[in-house]
C-alpha cells in the first residue's frame, strides 16, 4: 500500500511503463483510462502509453496534447513536454510503487500524479480509442 490517493481515470500519472527489454523502463507519462478497485483500498489501473517523440506524426489511435495548440490542456496535464498517448498501447498495472513513482517535480505531491486530461480532449481521446480497438475497414 503506498498511501497515495486514490487513482482516477483521466488523471495523467509517472509510470514506469513496461516494456519487453527492461523489466522498469524509465518513467514516462500515462494516461489512466481505467481504475479497478475491486481489491480496494489496493487498485489496479489500465493506462495507456505517453511519449515526448513523433508528436506531430499521429497514427490510428493516438492523441497529442501539444503546448501550442492545446494551451489549457497542456498546463492541466503537468506536462513538461509534448506528448502523445497510444491508445493501442494498454496494460493494466497494479498503482503501487513498482510500476509509478512521483514526478520530479510532485505538482500533486508525494504521489505519481502529474495533471489531468482537459475536459476539451475527452472526445478527442475517445475517438483515439475506438479507432484503437475498431476492427479496419
Amino acid at each position: 500500500m503506498t498511501g497515495w490517493p486514490e487513482p482516477t481515470a483521466g488523471d495523467i500519472v509517472w509510470c514506469h511503463f513496461p516494456d519487453d527489454i527492461n523489466p522498469k523502463p524509465k518513467p514516462r507519462p500515462a494516461l489512466i483510462l481505467v481504475v479497478f478497485d475491486d481489491q480496494a483500498p489496493e487498485f489496479f489501473v489500465q493506462v495507456a502509453y505517453g511519449t515526448s517523440q513523433r508528436t506531430t506524426a499521429l497514427h490510428k489511435g493516438e492523441f497529442a496534447i501539444l503546448k501550442a495548440k492545446h494551451p489549457a490542456a497542456y498546463a492541466a496535464a503537468g506536462l513538461s513536454y509534448d506528448t502523445k498517448f497510444n491508445l493501442k498501447n494498454l496494460v493494466t498495472l497494479p498503482f503501487s510503487s513498482e510500476w509509478f513513482s512521483v514526478p520530479p517535480a510532485a505538482p500533486h505531491g508525494q504521489n505519481p500524479k502529474l495533471g489531468v486530461l482537459h475536459p476539451s480532449l475527452v472526445r478527442i481521446a475517445g475517438t483515439a480509442h475506438h479507432a484503437a480497438h475498431s476492427p479496419p475497414g
